[in-house]
């Protein structure tokens, strides 16, 4: 980078965040329920967009002379991968879904690498080990390092299937590069859409928010910090004391129904209003004391106003549809469990899916003719819902997605493109005085770029890598059938990578991949989790991570070399995990219940859409047969959107843009598995943190809701951590806690 370019960048003044929270205060006036109650002529202001949000919320300063690149970070880094791979897989077999906590992994990294710094002495080859005090980069470089390997690859969920159903033990080192390949792929596409889905402010990412704002604090020096260094400090400590008594002590406090204790024999009332145990109920009226459970697919206090709204709606339509279909008896839903991801024979009794299949493990006709078609049901209808409603609302923040398809877009990548991509400077060519630009990302301009070309080179290696492992692994899907997936996973994270980046909330794909591949590959289960695995690949999380790059100032290059060891290091974990958890626990694995400390739900899903369609497709889901309502779903999806952008546009007082409906429809159906007493904690502390305090106190808001969000997910995690290797199993023997009426024996 030339000194001229250099001295342009640094000379150019990016506001602070002191400079933005005395300046430009937003105010809502749109008079509804976000309007503020503060007095405008105060200091207070409501963070009313993204922009708000990003600059106010968490520091935009950057210090260039903060090094990433140390020994010490790749130890931590390293270590702490290991550690989030082994975790990650745990959680996979849970009843409840539930992720590593980015605050977890960087609670852990900050005290590791701090103890270095203090304990460590500065002489001879020591030095290296601690080359000085532990930096605010060098914590972002460990927690993205880590939280790559955290993530459970998808592919162990191909190979949990096959263990659990099919009785086939892969090779381990077609297993291991398996799972390179599919999350690598992901991460080659997902890195060649930064432009769209990474760098703009509207994609805020807010899930990351508490990270950046307890890292401001832990990094920041002057009384505010201190300040939140304290309060998150007895947050933390007090939620790390109280998840020991649900978890462990007191596991009643998991899920808490006062008309269930009334009724506890009442099975019709276990159902709308149960939920405490995997597969149990709705969990309506239910009160959770486990944050664990709270917080487990996302913190409440971090998603926004508008898009909680909408999944409170989802919910609510959720309770309704479930309840209807189960006691208007349709397809003959009272003869199988209220909730379940497995499937039935028309009397109740589980379905043997080995019993149809040949030794290719494809459908034999006439072995289902003995066996007649199972019986399943879910409820797809929301994701159809997505691609509309980003067309009419963002289509905007979309169209330069698609700029590339035009003859002069290929022209300028084909000219632009560096295909001694080894010897790329990465130095990006952008005006930093445009006001549009993302203050964050402005001041990553001064960093050298991980340049499109290193992510094409990761998708070409793990697209061969792919091939030969399909091949070789007798998946049954055939390459062209491989390309047409990875068709579907560009599309896919361009819509639902924006909606996540947007909203916070993630959508689960699977079922609408798993239909495509289903009707394209008929007749073959097996075939359609490859298709799935492939066409599903999360690049969503790699962007996720790359967003907490930017708002930390971690250069580019630093971010793309600690995504790629954690995923590797991650792979081989998950896969030697998976094995150690089947082969001691297998027998509740495969239980529709399970317990509340393991459970088969997701392979049990995962295995039961693969069967219905990937190999009852046509009998199943075509129409005229028995759920022809799925595929129709979708289409009706794709226009459920459009009376609403209507309604804005001729009458916009009515605010329906206030509603996602990609969400509300997504969520219709989400209350089908695992422990879903939660929910109205969720959305009580969701609602007092984004709307009351957000608009009744803005300031404490900003300095505060981020940070308590922040440490209490780090405490649950640590406890549960802890307790999952203590006391519940996950190394062996569970040692449960004397039974007691707060804490039954567990079935």
């Amino acid at each position: 980078m030339s000194s001229t370019a250099e001295g342009a960048i640094s000379g150019h003044d990016v506001p602070s965040e002191k400079a933005l929270s005395t300046s430009d205060k937003s105010f809502d006036d749109k008079g509804d329920v976000e309007t503020a109650t503060v007095d405008a002529d105060s200091e207070e202001g409501v963070l009313s967009d993204e922009r708000d949000i990003a600059t106010h919320v968490i520091s935009v300063d950057d210090d260039p002379s903060l090094n990433p690149w140390t020994f010490r970070s790749f130890f931590i880094g390293l270590g702490l991968s290991a550690f989030g791979g082994v975790l990650a897989e745990i959680y996979y077999f849970k009843p409840q879904t539930v992720l590593v906590s980015l605050m977890f992994l960087a609670v852990v990294s900050y005290v590791l690498g701090v103890f270095m710094e203090t304990f460590i002495p500065r002489r001879g080859f020591l030095r290296y080990l601690n080359p000085g005090p532990f930096n605010k980069k060098e914590n972002a470089f460990i927690v993205i390092m880590a939280s790559a390997s955290a993530n459970s690859a998808l592919g162990t969920e191909v190979l949990a299937v096959q263990r659990l159903y099919y009785n086939i033990t892969p090779n381990p080192a077609a297993s291991i590069f398996l799972l390179f390949s599919s999350q690598l792929l992901g991460y080659g596409i997902g890195g060649m859409m930064r432009g769209i889905l990474l760098y703009p402010s509207k994609m805020l990412y807010p899930t990351v928010l508490p990270l950046l704002s307890m890292f401001d604090a832990l990094y920041e020096g002057g009384m505010e910090a201190r300040k939140k260094l304290r309060v998150f400090y007895m947050v933390f400590a007090a939620i790390f004391i109280w998840e020991l008594f649900p978890e462990w002590i007191f596991p009643l406090l998991t899920g808490f129904s006062i008309i269930c204790l009334a009724a506890p024999n009442n099975a019709a009332v276990s159902r709308v209003f149960g939920g405490s145990n995997g597969n149990e109920g709705l969990g309506l009226l239910s009160i959770c004391f486990d944050w664990q459970y709270i917080s487990g697919g996302v913190n409440p206090m971090t998603i926004p106003l508008k898009a909680q709204f909408s999944n409170l709606l989802g919910y609510i339509l959720c309770m309704v549809v479930f309840v209807a279909v189960y006691y208007k008896n349709i397809w003959m839903a009272q003869n199988f469990p209220f909730l379940s991801q497995l499937l039935f024979y028309e009397n109740g009794t589980q379905y043997d899916q080995t019993l149809i299949l040949n030794a290719n493990y494809e459908v034999d006709p006439t072995l289902l003719a003995e066996q007649g078609l199972p019986y399943y049901s879910s409820t797809w209808i929301g994701l159809a819902a997505t691609f509309t409603h980003l067309l009419l609302w963002n289509r905007d923040d979309l169209r330069s997605a698609w700029s590339w398809m035009t003859p002069s877009g290929v022209k300028q990548i084909w000219a632009n493109f560096d295909w001694k991509f080894w010897k790329a400077d990465g130095m990006r060519k952008q005006d930093i005085d445009d006001e549009n630009i993302d203050p964050h990302y402005k001041q990553m301009l001064k960093y050298p770029d991980a340049p499109n070309s290193w992510y094409f080179v990761v998708f070409l290696l793990s697209f061969v890598v792919s091939l030969v492992v399909i091949y070789k692994s007798n998946s049954t899907l055939p390459w062209w059938g491989f390309i047409i997936s990875l068709l579907l996973a560009t599309i896919s994270i361009l819509f639902f990578g924006a909606l996540g980046a947007i909203t916070g909330f993630g959508l689960i794909i699977q079922p609408f991949i798993q239909m495509i591949g289903g009707y394209l590959h008929s007749g073959k289960p097996v075939a359609n989790m490859y298709f799935v695995l492939y066409g599903y690949t999360k690049p969503n999380l790699l962007l996720r991570d790359l967003k907490i790059a930017q708002y930390a100032k971690l250069p580019p290059r630093a971010a793309f070399t600690a995504q790629i060891l954690g995923t590797l290091l991650g792979a081989i974990l998950n896969f030697f995990i998976m094995n150690s958890i089947i082969d001691n626990q297998r027998e509740i694995l495969l239980s529709v219940q399970g317990t509340n400390i393991w459970s088969g739900q997701q392979p049990q899903q995962y295995n039961s859409q693969a069967i219905a369609w990937g190999g009852l497709s046509h009998e199943l889901f075509s129409a005229g047969q028995r759920y022809q309502w799925v595929p129709w779903a979708y289409l009706v999806g794709l226009f459920i959107p459009v009376p609403f952008w209507v309604i804005h546009r001729y009458w916009p007082k009515l605010r329906a843009d206030y509603l996602y409906t990609p969400v509300i429809a997504y969520f219709i159906g989400w209350l089908c598995v695992g422990i879903n007493s939660s929910i109205l904690s969720y959305f009580a502390i969701a609602f007092f943190s984004q709307w009351w305090l957000r608009t009744r106190h803005p300031r404490w808001f900003a300095k505060y809701n981020y940070i308590i969000g922040a440490a209490l997910d780090g405490g649950t995690q640590v406890m549960v951590f802890i307790l999952s290797f203590a006391v519940q199993g996950a190394g062996g023997t569970a040692h449960l806690f004397p039974a007691w009426w707060g804490a039954k024996p567990i079935r």
